[in-house]
């Protein structure tokens, strides 16, 4: 089976259809991005790749002057356009790796866990590129090809394997019939964004979690927590996922 787009990846992770926890990513992603900006966000224009259901585009709306949210699910757009609407806000159904948009349209961009559905990773990002204003940032969330579990499927090892041998997986443990998500690793992601100035957030959020709005991911004190600041620490290339603010240079 040929690995193309996902076009109807909510209807099998309903996850996105959740406003709490849609709602805290939207808030990590505006800490984060306000403290990298020195300009007032109110100021800026935002686009969402891959916002699939629009639960975080509405929070993401209270903040930036305007919000465009893109996805190739059709169905997941219709959603959005149905239960958020804010003058500032617009959905539309679009293909990530060829964006109707023009040339250095958007002061910021967010990619939040992506680039694994995608057929092509790296035209993924060259259009972000593409659309980002020179000195714009990319929020750029990503999950870690060296994770114990596999998240989409909540099966150990499952992203690690051989693709054969995933597609087999897959099937005997009754998720699905074929094993879509291609992660990569730490390396493979720094690859990935060569285009980009990178600044990893990662740790900053490790470090102080209130700070970012991420309390819900890592509780201060906690021993999640404290694992985390050592796996940052001593091997960031086994940490599950990462937070990186991509500039691309002026």
């Amino acid at each position: 089976m040929s690995r193309g787009y996902q076009y109807d990846y909510a209807s099998i992770n309903p996850g996105v259809y959740d406003r709490e926890g849609r709602r805290r990513k939207a808030e990590t992603m505006t800490a984060v991005l306000r403290d990298f900006i020195a300009a007032p966000l109110s100021g800026l224009s935002l686009l969402d790749v891959g916002g699939s259901g629009g639960a975080i585009d509405i929070v993401l709306a209270e903040h930036f002057s305007r919000v465009l949210s893109v996805d190739i699910d059709a169905a997941a757009i219709a959603h959005a356009q149905t239960h958020y609407q804010r003058e500032n806000l617009e959905f539309r159904v679009d293909n990530a790796e060829q964006l109707a948009l023009p040339d250095a349209s958007f002061d910021v961009v967010v990619c939040s866990h992506v680039y694994e559905h995608v057929p092509d990773a790296a035209r993924l990002m060259e259009e972000i590129r593409r659309v980002l204003k020179p000195g714009g940032v990319c929020y750029f969330a990503a999950g870690n090809r060296l994770a114990w579990n596999e998240p989409h499927y909540n099966l150990p090892l499952l992203s690690v394997m051989p693709r054969w041998l995933a597609h087999r997986y897959i099937r005997l443990a009754g998720k699905a019939d074929f094993y879509h998500e291609q992660h990569l690793s730490w390396w493979g992601l720094q690859q990935l964004v060569r285009g980009f100035e990178r600044l990893d957030y990662t740790a900053r959020i490790a470090a102080d979690p209130a700070r970012y709005a991420a309390s819900y991911l890592l509780p201060p004190g906690s021993l999640k927590t404290t694992v985390a600041r050592a796996v940052l620490r001593f091997v960031p290339w086994l940490c599950p996922g990462y937070i990186w603010l991509l500039r691309k240079p002026a």
